[in-house]
């Protein structure tokens, strides 16, 4: 399995990892005649993720939603790949990063912060290049792949600029080793529990939902900083991540107010321009048990 592991990534990924953009960007657009047309990856999932997410639109209008997220499903794949081999510079001529000011203050506050976001447009590249323009020591949380290889591979892609990675099992030793240091705390907020008799309920694009406490916990814990990375599609390949507070004084805050503020901004978000959501997610597998 490594061997076969290795040859598709130095024969195949390697490859078009090292297009330039205008290349890299055709080659997405064959992925999508072969994603939505030819061997369709997940089409019906999609759709039914978004009637039940936005009963108001008609079917028409849904479609045509699933088809503009395909595309950039496809520019999201090659996007990731181009991390393996691009340049800062390349990637950071495509990242406008708003606010960043947030993070500073409260570097010179001597407080470390939580980064919140959703798997909305490109999530990656604001990740990998934050160690050029946070004061902060930047970390990101990541699940590790049973495939050793490309975990490996993975971790080095979006290590190289300075990232510092925890995976999901390390968390809280993380924390623990990190706490005298000032830090960002990464997170994506909106997987679906691995135990969702561990989340916390709550209505989510029109669906009963189970939330992750992850974000809640520690900044309780710890008392940090909560913001969220709002995320906006500018172009094909440009991005913009604008920071705003979720909260200063989390210790403050009712219990579930922290999960509940960024489930909102994040639903704010993709209601706004719902084709850069992760729709091939089975973000609705759990159902709440009544008993």
């Amino acid at each position: 399995m490594q061997v076969l592991s290795a040859i598709l990534y130095h024969l195949i990924i390697l490859p078009i990892s090292l297009l330039p953009f205008p290349l890299l960007y055709l080659f997405s657009d064959f992925l999508f005649v072969v994603f939505y047309f030819v061997f369709p990856y997940r089409k019906k999932l999609v759709l039914e993720n978004l009637r039940r997410s936005f009963p108001e639109k008609k079917e028409k209008e849904l479609q045509s939603i699933r088809k503009e997220f395909y595309r950039h499903f496809c520019d999201l794949v090659v996007e990731s790949l181009k991390t393996f081999t691009a340049s800062p510079t390349a990637i950071q001529k495509r990242v406008e990063l708003v606010n960043l000011e947030l993070l500073e203050r409260f570097h010179r506050e001597g407080r470390s912060v939580i980064l919140v976001t959703g798997h909305y447009a490109n999530w990656e590249w604001p990740a990998i290049t934050l160690p050029f323009h946070s004061s902060h020591i930047a970390t990101g949380i990541y699940k590790k792949l049973s495939n050793k290889f490309f975990d490996t591979a993975l971790q080095r892609s979006r290590s190289r600029f300075g990232l510092k990675l925890m995976s999901t099992k390390e968390v809280q030793q993380f924390f623990v080793q990190h706490e005298r240091e000032l830090c960002t705390y990464g997170f994506i907020n909106d997987q679906s529990p691995g135990d969702p008799r561990r989340g916390h309920w709550m209505t989510f694009l029109n669906q009963d939902t189970c939330m992750l406490l992850g974000v809640e916990s520690y900044a309780v814990k710890y008392n940090l900083p909560i913001a969220y990375a709002i995320i906006t599609k500018i172009s094909r390949g440009h991005y913009r991540y604008e920071y705003k507070l979720i909260t200063e004084h989390p210790t403050t805050m009712e219990k579930f107010a922290i999960t509940e503020a960024c489930a909102r901004m994040n639903e704010s978000i993709i209601q706004q321009a719902p084709a850069y959501w992760l729709w091939t997610h089975r973000r609705w597998k759990h159902k709440r048990r009544r008993d």
